[in-house]
């Protein structure tokens, strides 16, 4: 697995890293401090969701190990790790356009819903990391 040994972090270089599929049960953290809101995770092996003050942030089914996530007004990006291809949910701005990129190859336009949801598949192998960069068009 990535190298998480919490439920859910903030990296040396200041980015949050979250989740953890290897585990049979639920279990979760809740008033994460990371800059200048609350976070609560929730993550086992069927599914991973994390929420910033309250409101939706990521959701992943099956779960997942999230590293290196770093969001701004323009784009999210983020390294994710399981052991099947899973379904990803992002909070982002409703009715907008975005740009997705997995490792490097160009995924397409993708709009959001009328409650900001973006949904992606990410096919996945176990020990393999991918990176994802959803970017505002």
């Amino acid at each position: 697995m990535a190298g998480i040994t919490d439920l859910i972090c903030k990296t040396k270089d200041g980015k949050l890293s979250f989740g953890n599929f290897e585990l049979d049960s639920k279990q979760k953290r809740s008033d994460f401090a990371y800059e200048g809101d609350l976070y609560k995770v929730k993550t086992f092996k069927e599914i991973t969701k994390l929420e910033r003050n309250g409101m939706f942030v990521y959701e992943s089914v099956p779960g997942t190990v999230v590293t290196d996530m770093l969001a701004t007004e323009e784009e999210v990006t983020f390294s994710v790790e399981g052991l099947e291809d899973s379904s990803i949910t992002l909070e982002l701005e409703p009715q907008m356009e975005y740009g997705v990129t997995i490792s490097g190859t160009d995924i397409g336009k993708m709009k959001t819903n009328l409650g900001g949801k973006l949904v992606l598949s990410v096919e996945m192998e176990p020990g393999q990391a991918y990176d994802v960069k959803v970017v505002k068009l």
